[in-house]
């Protein structure tokens, strides 16, 4: 049963994403890497509905554990949220064919390098082929952001409707707030947010 559930999720969540390919598939930038907002063909939905702008924060599940739910780090080992106790922790769930995701993660990179010491930024794949996303990662020289997968695709039934979404937890990994869609994590407004978590 639960596995004609997940392709009907997926459905939806690639229909919200609302990515635009900005040249035509496969012809991607000067350098010849897929530009940021190029979408897969065999990932991508029909027809994009708009993504949902982010700007505030929804706080309606503070204080909820943090999934237990796991996942692979970048050498293949499954580790849980459990992993990061002891900082907080910025969960991103992302995919290489979402535009607004692509368009956050170099903003989630200067992110993760300022708070480096005080902050885990987990950016979580949620493409159905996760071979995908090292090289993705390697292609745009990230300076700190690792590259995590969810290839049992477990993340987005239990905690997301739309991409990319972020949830913040504090050092014990209960949720302090989350966000929908694209956010400068540069910005004054995630600059407040982050300094305020302990």
């Amino acid at each position: 049963m639960r596995s004609s559930i997940i392709p009907v999720l997926l459905a939806g969540l690639l229909a919200a994403c609302g990515d635009k390919p900005s040249a035509p598939a496969g012809q991607g930038n000067a350098a010849g890497a897929p530009s940021a907002d190029e979408v897969s063909a065999d990932e991508a939905p029909p027809a994009a509905a708009a993504a949902p702008r982010s700007g505030s924060f929804d706080r309606s599940h503070a204080g909820e554990a943090a999934p237990t739910l796991g996942f692979l780090d970048p050498a293949g080992k499954p580790v849980t949220l459990a992993s990061f106790r002891g900082k907080p922790v910025l969960l991103n769930l992302w995919a290489t064919w979402c535009g607004p995701c692509v368009k956050e993660l170099p903003t989630l990179d200067a992110l993760a390098t300022r708070e480096a010491g005080r902050l885990h930024v987990v950016t979580l794949s949620q493409d159905m082929d996760p071979a995908k996303v090292a090289p993705f990662f390697a292609a745009r020289k990230f300076t700190t952001l690792k590259a995590y997968t969810d290839p049992k695709m477990a993340w987005v039934p239990a905690v997301a409707s739309n991409l990319p979404t972020s949830i913040l937890y504090d050092s014990a990994g209960r949720e302090v707030l989350r966000t929908v869609g694209d956010l400068d994590w540069t910005g004054e407004l995630a600059t407040k947010a982050i300094a305020a978590v302990g």
